[in-house]
C-alpha cells in the first residue's frame, strides 16, 4: 500500500508539472510547437552556449559575388567579418559557445529561414540553457508589411531606378512598396513575441535584445543613394525606402518596450557614416571606396567592427 502510495504520488507531481508546462506554452502559441520539439533533459546535455544570435544579412553579411552565383540565394555563410563574429573574438568566446542562426534573407514569419526556424536550429544544437547569457534577434527588413497586400522592402528597391514614377510615399498605395503606417511597435512585438517567450522560458538567465539596422541614409531624409563602381547615384524621391528604415527603427524600439527586452540603437551607433557619406561604414555595389564585394546597404567590415564594440560594451554593463 505504501509503495503503490508512493507512485501515484509520483505521477500526481509529473502530472501537475506537465500541467503547468502546458498552460505556459498555451499562451505561447508558437513557442508551445518549438516547445514539443525540443530534447529531452539529460545528465548530459549541455546548459546552454553563452551567445545565440538570431537575424538576417545584417548579422550574417556576405559578398555580392555569393547572391549572384547562388542566383539570389546565398545560403546562410557567415563572413569572418560580420559583427557576431568579431564580437566572438572581442569577449574571447569558443566559436563552440556561441549559436549565430543568422542567414541572408532571414525573416521574423514572412519566408525563408524564420525567426521560428532559426530558434529551432538552436534547440537542437542545445544552444539554450541556464548557461546563455545574451540573445540577439535582428530581423525585420525583409517581413512584409501590411494589411490588404502585405509587401516587403525588396520589391520596393526596384522603384528605387525608377526615374519616371520614383519611390515616394505614394508607392504604397500602388502596392510597390510596405504599407508605413502597418510599421508599429506593437506589430513588431505580435510577430516575435512568441520566440522571445519561448527563449525566455528556455534560457531563463539570458538578456534578449533587438538589434536594430545601422544608417543607410540620415533619418527623415526623402532621398536615397548608394555608391555604384565608385559613383554616388541619387534618387531623389525615395520616401517609401527611407521611411520604411525609419518606420524599422522605431518599431524594433517600441518593441523592445512592450516586451521588456533590450534593444541596441546600431543606428546612433553608425551615425553619419550611411551610404555616400565622407566615411560610409556601408558598401556599394563593386565600390573601391569600401568593399567592392560586399552586399550593397550592408555593413563593411568597419561597421560591423563599430556594432560589435558597441554589442561588447552592452554585455560588459550586465
Amino acid at each position: 500500500m505504501f509503495r503503490n502510495g508512493s507512485i501515484r504520488g509520483r505521477q500526481l507531481v509529473k502530472s501537475s508539472a506537465r500541467l503547468r508546462l502546458l498552460a505556459a506554452f498555451t499562451v505561447c502559441g508558437t513557442a508551445a510547437v518549438l516547445a514539443a520539439m525540443a530534447p529531452p533533459t539529460t545528465a548530459e546535455t549541455p546548459g546552454g552556449k553563452t551567445l545565440v544570435v538570431i537575424g538576417d544579412s545584417f548579422s550574417a553579411n556576405g559578398e555580392i559575388l555569393d547572391l549572384l552565383n547562388a542566383g539570389g540565394d546565398p545560403g546562410c555563410k557567415h563572413v569572418p567579418t560580420s559583427w557576431p563574429t568579431q564580437l566572438t573574438q572581442r569577449i574571447g568566446l569558443s566559436p563552440d559557445d556561441v549559436e549565430d542562426t543568422s542567414c541572408q534573407g532571414g525573416t521574423i514569419d514572412t519566408s525563408g529561414w524564420t525567426l521560428v526556424h532559426q530558434v529551432k536550429r538552436a534547440m537542437s544544437d542545445s544552444a539554450f540553457g541556464p548557461r546563455t547569457r545574451t540573445v540577439t534577434i535582428q530581423l525585420g527588413m525583409n517581413d512584409a508589411w501590411g494589411t490588404d497586400n502585405p509587401v516587403a522592402l525588396s520589391r520596393a528597391f526596384t522603384c528605387l531606378t525608377d526615374l519616371i514614377d520614383g519611390c515616394g510615399p505614394e508607392a504604397a498605395a500602388e502596392g510597390r512598396a510596405p504599407d508605413l503606417d502597418t510599421v508599429t511597435g506593437q506589430a513588431y512585438a505580435d510577430r516575435v513575441r512568441q520566440a522571445v517567450d519561448y527563449i525566455r522560458y528556455y534560457a531563463p538567465n539570458a538578456r534578449i535584445v533587438l538589434v536594430g539596422y545601422p544608417e543607410i541614409h540620415s533619418p527623415g531624409q526623402d532621398s536615397a543613394c548608394a555608391s555604384i563602381l565608385g559613383i554616388d547615384v541619387v534618387q531623389p524621391r525615395a520616401g517609401a525606402v527611407t521611411g520604411f528604415l525609419d518606420r524599422i527603427d522605431t518599431a524594433q524600439r517600441e518593441a523592445a518596450g512592450i516586451l521588456n527586452v533590450n534593444f541596441l540603437d546600431t543606428r546612433a551607433v553608425t551615425a553619419g557614416h550611411g551610404a555616400c557619406t565622407a566615411d560610409p561604414w556601408v558598401d556599394g555595389a563593386f565600390d573601391p571606396h569600401t568593399e567592392p564585394l560586399g552586399f550593397p546597404w550592408h555593413p563593411s567590415a568597419h561597421g560591423d567592427s563599430m556594432v560589435a564594440a558597441a554589442m561588447q560594451q552592452w554585455i560588459a554593463r550586465g
